[in-house]
């Protein structure tokens, strides 16, 4: 593999080790510890150790965590893109007043 894929980072998630290729270690870092919280959360509320449904549940929580954010952030655009038609249309208005 070549060095542009970039280097190799090592996290700990679940209490297993994982080398993981990157460009941004420190993004990594943040990513592994994210997944590693959510996972201890879980595995915290669910009578299992099997650390394959711990992980699928993790995932299932993260993927609603982000299909929420989704959802906000496309009410958002909705909203600012509403309102530069709006402005726009003012601007019109104030230049080429019919």
């Amino acid at each position: 593999m070549s060095d542009s894929a970039g280097s190799v980072t090592t996290v700990k998630i679940y209490n297993q080790t994982y080398g993981i290729r990157g460009d941004d270690p420190e993004y990594i870092r943040q990513l592994a510890a994210m997944v590693d919280r959510k996972m201890c959360e879980v595995a915290e509320y669910t009578p299992t150790v099997d650390s394959t449904k711990v992980a699928i549940l993790a995932a299932l929580n993260i993927a609603d965590e982000y299909m929420a954010a989704r959802e906000r952030l496309d009410r958002i655009e909705d909203h600012v893109n509403e309102r530069t038609g709006q402005m726009n249309k003012m601007l019109e208005a104030c230049v080429d007043p019919a």
